[in-house]
């Protein structure tokens, strides 16, 4: 038996509508978007984000963690209105990246069959590192990160069994362009951190495929005005998106509003980087293989930052205030463009014959509810 919802509007990507009654049928599978009369409901309709750089949350890393732990990850981001993620790996020994790279694909091919059910899905997965910069490392284990090779590339992806989506490269190391000419061949996207490349490396990054950078400002050498590396590159190139961590830690107020004046909100990726601390309380988590220590919002290894215990939901209202952008356009930031970015926009839009995947907030911008495939969840904080 089908079913309907109102808002006082639906903003999702190019599609707004004020007053919308949508309806949808017992699979949650949206059967018509009407514009109604004017009621007194005063929420605001999105659609569910999607986190592309997530290392884990609820205690879990998404390397080690079990089924039940990516079941526990799932109720989790869903709670913070996070539909669908890619979790993320970080650079360690290869024997243990490829395990984990087994286990990965066997969670995401599991999320095919609870798809819309009361938890996110994983649909991908992003490999971050070994192919980084030894300078640049931030908490990349140095003793494990490799030079580009195709061969160890088509490996990982051969125990992933295809899931590997998106893969994080240094350009300046040896053997990165032709890596990145082989993924974005294969279908993989290609993001540029960990990096200490200067404007020319990126440029040819860019010519050989990439098409975003990994949390822009973090772990890359900094923009200087005769050299503008891939930070100043990025923010340049109306084509290439840019993820950003906006947590009021990573990036200063300052900086994300100049990433939000040259990005715009069509290339603007909003992510967490989160790790198996969030959600949880100060002590010591696991990021891979090491310990991270979290206190008071700061997640730390060896003195460097080590991911965050950020939600996305957050992310959007830290975008809001530093910015002024009305959040239901942030909200794109946190949906389709990274939707877009992946080669995902039809799969990810709102309407009919699309599944019901949707945030309710409220007037203010604070979330009430994810829908996923008709089902809603209670936002919880």
């Amino acid at each position: 038996m089908g079913k309907a919802i109102n808002a006082r509007r639906l903003v999702a990507g190019e599609l707004t509508v004020e007053y919308p009654r949508i309806a949808f049928d017992s699979d949650g599978i949206v059967t018509a978007i009407e514009a109604g009369p004017p009621t007194a409901d005063e929420t605001t309709l999105t659609s569910s984000f999607l986190d592309i750089h997530i290392h884990g949350a609820v205690g879990h890393d998404v390397m080690e963690t079990t089924a039940a732990g990516f079941d526990e990850i799932g109720k989790f981001l869903a709670s913070r209105g996070v539909g669908h993620y890619l979790p993320t790996t970080v650079t360690a020994a290869v024997d243990e990246t490829l395990r984990a790279l087994d286990r990965l694909a066997r969670a995401i091919e599991a999320g095919e069959s609870w798809e819309g059910e009361d938890r996110a899905t994983p649909i991908g997965i992003h490999l971050e590192g070994p192919f980084i910069s030894h300078v640049k490392r931030g908490v990349h284990p140095l003793e494990d990160i490799l030079l580009p090779d195709i061969a160890l590339f088509d490996r990982f992806q051969e125990a992933a069994r295809g899931c590997i989506r998106l893969m994080t490269v240094a350009p300046e190391m040896p053997g990165a362009l032709e890596l990145i000419e082989h993924a974005t061949a294969s279908g993989v996207r290609v993001s540029l951190g960990h990096t200490n490349a200067i404007g020319s490396e990126t440029n040819a990054a860019i010519a050989n495929g990439a098409t975003s950078a990994t949390h822009l400002f973090n772990a890359m050498r900094p923009l200087d005005h005769r050299e503008p590396g891939v930070i100043g590159v990025v923010l340049a190139d109306a084509e290439m998106f840019a993820e950003l961590i906006c947590d009021g830690i990573h990036v200063a107020p300052e900086l994300v509003r100049i990433f939000a004046q040259c990005k715009g909100l069509e290339k603007a990726i909003l992510v967490t980087d989160g790790m198996s601390a969030t959600g949880m309380g100060d002590g010591t988590y696991k990021l891979g293989t090491f310990d991270v220590e979290v206190r008071e919002g700061r997640a730390t290894a060896r003195g460097v930052l080590a991911g965050s215990v950020l939600t996305l939901e957050q992310a959007v209202a830290n975008f809001v205030r530093f910015t002024g952008t009305p959040f239901a356009e942030v909200a794109r930031a946190a949906s389709q463009n990274p939707a877009k970015m992946l080669g995902l926009e039809e799969r990810f839009a709102i309407g009919v014959g699309r599944p019901a995947n949707l945030n309710r907030f409220t007037e203010g911008g604070a979330l009430i509810e994810t829908m996923l495939n008709g089902v809603a969840m209670s936002a919880t904080t």
